[in-house]
């Protein structure tokens, strides 16, 4: 039976490396995972001044497909040695109203992705600080830092290096044992 995950793109850029990586890994992960990407960039910034009765129809849209998936997978840069700015709003619009987070004991994963050579270590370790509040068991091993990320993708985005695939992939099917262990569905 596949898990349904949500994906989060920390990148809004149209031809982020982070996209293309959650998109190979949508393919790597199949058929034990369904991943689907949840967009970010149309979130309006969180302000408790909205969060009525009826909030933004992006905030209800993105609140409930967080809720619907069994899981998270957040594929994120590194922006200024830590995550970017949509990605740390798309957190606090699916923690709010306080007592309704959507987050709550989804068992969550992350892979960074830089072009360069740490292969945004500080967004991952950050990124890890949030979850842990928002009570989202995050799977420990194997750490996923992809550097160099733009070698590994051909012009169309694609991945096409054997060794990031393989690694990937092993990382999916951790990530699925990790999803079964912590309860997701």
């Amino acid at each position: 039976m596949s898990v349904h995950v949500a994906v989060i793109v920390g990148s809004l850029r149209k031809g982020a490396f982070s996209r293309s990586i959650a998109l190979a890994l949508k393919e790597i992960a199949a058929p034990r995972l369904d991943l689907g990407i949840v967009e970010i960039g149309d979130l309006p910034l969180y302000n408790p001044d909205l969060d009525g009765e009826t909030s933004p129809a992006p905030w209800a849209q993105f609140r409930g497909e967080i809720a619907a998936s069994g899981a998270v997978l957040f594929v994120t840069p590194e922006y200024n040695r830590s995550i970017p700015g949509g990605l740390k709003n798309a957190l606090d619009v699916g923690s709010r109203p306080y007592g309704k987070s959507v987050w709550s004991g989804k068992p969550a994963a992350i892979v960074s992705v830089s072009p360069g050579l740490l292969g945004a270590f500080g967004a991952n370790h950050h990124l890890r600080q949030p979850l842990v509040f928002l009570d989202m068991p995050i799977l420990q091993q194997p750490e996923a830092y992809i550097s160099k990320v733009g070698d590994l993708l051909d012009a169309d985005g694609k991945l096409t290096n054997a060794a990031t695939k393989d690694f990937l992939k092993t990382f999916a099917d951790k990530f699925a044992d990790w999803i079964a262990l912590s309860g997701g569905k």
